[in-house]
């Protein structure tokens, strides 16, 4: 998914650097809901140099930021899940998830029926974000 988002899922690319790219989820728990994932098809924290590391979370900061000033959350769920069995959607290629919280958007539709309820539209989110992202500076 990751290595072809530019062509394949381009509507959901916020930035797109030298080596770190930021894709809205297409399937958000909530709003906001980004993956922060190198461009290099790696499945692996230990595939990354120093640099590479750096870089990737460095960008997760850099998009943490972004979601305070945009969307004003009242924290953050920020993490990666490693290898399918961990809940890793795309196990094959690395990814940082970010996801925004308020206070009281706890969703129990997901828990009983596996159902999401997204108050504001997936384009409308994007719309907000992308702004912010094309302010950065290409640093990676």
């Amino acid at each position: 998914m990751f290595c072809n988002a530019m062509t394949i899922h381009e509507e959901l690319t916020l930035y797109k650097g030298s080596h770190i790219m930021v894709v809205m989820n297409k399937y958000p728990y909530i709003n906001g809901h980004l993956l922060v994932a190198p461009i290099r098809h790696i499945a692996s924290l230990d595939q990354l140099d120093k640099n590479g590391m750096g870089c990737l979370l460095s960008m997760v900061e850099r998009s943490i930021d972004i979601l305070r000033q945009a969307m004003k959350p009242d924290g953050f769920n920020v993490g990666l899940n490693l290898g399918k069995v961990a809940g890793a959607g795309v196990a094959e290629h690395l990814h940082f998830h970010i996801v925004p919280r308020w206070f009281g958007d706890t969703n129990a539709l997901t828990v009983f029926a596996d159902v999401r309820v997204i108050p504001e539209h997936l384009q409308a989110t994007f719309d907000n974000l992308k702004p912010f992202f094309d302010r950065l500076e290409k640093t990676d």
